[in-house]
């Protein structure tokens, strides 16, 4: 559950299923990662007459009768696992320092994320490092500490050994709240804007990170190599490593601190009053993030970032007012803005963002997109539109230098906006689970610098303009889902850079049009079994093309949303 973060006055939501459970019938509830007695007794009380397994780090006596307490590994399992995150293998291989390597194992204490994070950061080094690695470990706590405190006392040396820059990269994880997936391109956009690295550097990190066990990429099924939208690969942290990576970014005075995290929402609500004592004296923070719920404009402490990059807001509430202090942070260049309440959030004070001269990336989710009258992002590269109200307030004119936009499970987005059409510089447009989507504009075809297109999953759009086929640089089309679209543009075979097509799940199209014979660079076709034998002439045509028939997943990824 994760809920540690949830106040006294939280409410069981209405929609929690009701179980009436006959005599004769043995029903049992499982509930991981509690932290709230307040929430696990209005649980329980919710739902009569069943059995319950709590997982938990904390006892609830008032509750439950029964307690049974994990034990920790035995030698040989914690052996096993250090070698297998060590060594690739699940014994100690030959020529090994046998001696050495159970005692880092015993250093462990049999903590399984300390033996695989640790395990991992030795793997492929020299006796040496061994050497070090296990004399500041047995400097660490005794085994008799508290699971956490001796978890992130350990795990901390593996930190350590990190290249700089890998290691500021893992610490910057604890910005965002726990147990929430992070898509992967909100991380590589602020590290790109952070640490002046493009974005196959950011990414190699992320991989580095998760090789070391310090993250977890999650890949949905229908990843699609390096053409994947920013919902396919997501990043989640085990929230000891989180813990851990406040522990280490918490050290020193809090204005001097390179990443001002409010680790969890207070239960008023509000800011921390801690950070109200340096009102008068400018914050250091290159990374700042905010978790509240509803606020006002007299709620917020009058601030000064001056030094901001990145600004993270987390909120629940459908009335906010953005913090005044944006007006002070000259150089924020990544801003993401998510509420978690079930209805869309309405944001006032939206006059801050005409001050936003060098924000290169904007991500919105579940809120009312304001009007932006007056105001131009010259310098933004990047704009994410996730779970929102549009209220036809996109306007291109606002973003002449946009590079990349998203608009996804935008409810009422109903037509494409015009203007959009006009941003010359446009590289990477997803319009995705846009369920009211019904019509593309004319001019589409104007995106001459369009190189991936994504409409996944927009059930009543029927056609594709004629225009696109304008778009010469384009390399990528996605159209899967799109259940009523019937076909392809004519001149389809114009597209003389199209280098893959996905369109799994389009039952309507059954035709493909005689010019695509022409589509040289072509090199991969998604598509089901159904319609597989239309693509023979460009088979026959092009040798280099794969036809490949999409293999069906299910899964329940999305009752999480």
């Amino acid at each position: 559950m994760g809920n540690q973060g949830l106040n006294g006055n939280y409410a069981v939501p209405q929609w929690m299923p009701q179980f009436e459970c006959k005599v004769e019938t043995q029903v049992l509830v499982v509930l991981d990662d509690v932290w709230s007695l307040s929430v696990l007794d209005k649980l329980v009380l919710k739902i009569p007459g069943c059995k319950f397994l709590v997982v938990s780090r904390f006892n609830f006596p008032t509750i439950f009768n029964a307690t049974y307490h994990v034990e920790l590994l035995g030698e040989h399992d914690a052996l096993s696992l250090f070698c297998h995150h060590a060594f690739g293998q699940k014994s100690i291989p030959m020529g090994a320092n046998v001696s050495l390597v159970k005692q880092v194992v015993a250093e462990c204490g049999r903590l399984p994320l300390a033996l695989k994070v640790i395990g991992a950061s030795l793997r492929d080094q020299n006796e040496m490092f061994w050497l070090s690695v296990k004399s500041r470990l047995s400097q660490g706590q005794s085994i008799g500490e508290t699971y956490e405190t001796n978890l992130i006392d350990r795990m901390a040396i593996s930190t350590n050994y990190l290249p700089e820059k890998i290691k500021e990269c893992f610490l910057d994880l604890c910005s965002f709240p726990e147990d929430r997936k992070i898509p992967l391109e909100v991380l590589i956009n602020m590290w790109v804007e952070i640490y002046d690295i493009d974005e196959a550097e950011a990414y190699a990190i992320v991989v580095e990170l998760s090789n070391k066990n310090l993250l977890t990429l999650v890949q949905e099924a229908r990843v699609g190599g390096m053409y994947s939208s920013c919902f396919e690969i997501s990043v989640t942290q085990h929230d000891i490593l989180r813990d851990l990576a406040l522990h280490l970014s918490n050290r020193g005075s809090i204005h001097q601190h390179r990443r001002l995290v409010m680790a969890t929402r207070k239960e008023n609500g509000l800011l921390p009053k801690e950070w109200s004592r340096y009102e008068d004296q400018p914050f250091e923070a290159q990374i700042v993030s905010i978790n509240t719920g509803e606020m006002t404009k007299m709620d917020w402490f009058d601030l000064d970032f001056p030094k901001a990059e990145v600004l993270i807001i987390n909120f629940t509430s459908t009335e906010y007012f953005l913090p005044p202090f944006i007006n002070k942070m000259p150089n924020l260049r990544a801003l993401i803005i998510i509420n978690h309440s079930t209805s869309h959030a309405r944001l006032q004070n939206v006059s801050v963002f005409r001050n936003l001269t060098n924000l290169k990336s904007l991500w919105l989710e579940k809120v009312s997109i304001p009007q932006l009258s007056g105001t131009v992002l010259q310098n933004l590269g990047k704009l994410f539109v996730v779970l929102c109200k549009i209220n036809n307030s996109l306007d291109g004119k606002q973003f002449p230098n946009l590079s990349e936009l998203t608009l996804d499970h935008c409810v009422d987005l109903t037509q494409f906006p015009s203007s959009i059409c006009g941003i010359k510089s446009l590289q990477n447009l997803s319009l995705t689970n846009c369920h009211s989507l019904s019509q593309l504009p004319v001019e589409f075809g104007k995106l001459r610098s369009l190189e991936i297109l994504r409409l996944y999953a927009c059930p009543y759009l029927e056609t594709l303009p004629p225009s696109m086929c304008d778009m010469k640089r384009l390399k990528y089309i996605d159209i899967s889902q799109c259940v009523n679209l019937t076909c392809f543009p004519e001149e389809i075979g114009r597209l003389v850079c199209l280098e893959k097509i996905d369109m799994r799940e389009c039952p309507m199209i059954r035709y493909l049009p005689k010019s695509a014979v022409s589509l040289q660079s072509l090199q991969l076709v998604i598509c089901d079994e159904e319609v597989q034998d239309m693509w023979s002439d460009v088979e026959m045509s092009n040798s280099n093309v794969l036809i490949q028939v999409a293999e069906q997943h299910y899964d329940l990824d999305w009752l999480q949303e």
